[in-house]
């Protein structure tokens, strides 16, 4: 074998690893972003099917005002029943809205981790050994 051919053979096979680089390049380009995923919410939220909307909005009301409950039980009332008892109620806003800070701030925390723990591995490339 001469020079000639190794080198026209190690050049075969230099192309062809670039080739397979490129298609494999290009098909993760093509697969889903973080953001460009489907969310569907019946994986996180219970409900039975054709009453989502209904169940929507119950969780839109309910969940942001027990969690509003919750923290001024722990942090206004001090985890004291009696004192809790003491609270008046009457503003259901007010409640509503702690709550709804609270959930909010959690739910985009947990976004961010999810972004952070997305695995998209779009410059990495893979070895041919």
């Amino acid at each position: 074998m001469s020079s000639n051919e190794g080198n026209h053979k190690s050049n075969l096979i230099y192309f062809t690893q670039m080739q397979e680089l490129k298609k494999t390049m290009h098909s993760k380009k093509d697969s889903d972003s973080f953001s460009s995923q489907n969310v569907n919410f019946k994986d996180y939220l219970a409900m039975p099917d054709g009453y989502e909307v209904i169940f929507y909005s119950i969780y839109f009301i309910l969940i942001p005002y027990l969690t509003g409950a919750i923290l001024l039980f722990f942090f206004v009332a001090g985890a004291s029943f009696e004192n809790f008892e003491l609270l008046e109620f009457k503003n259901f806003m007010v409640v509503w809205i702690m709550g709804y800070e609270v959930v909010a701030t959690l739910t985009l925390i947990s976004i961010l981790i999810s972004f952070l723990k997305y695995d998209d591995d779009f410059d990495q490339t893979p070895r041919h050994f």
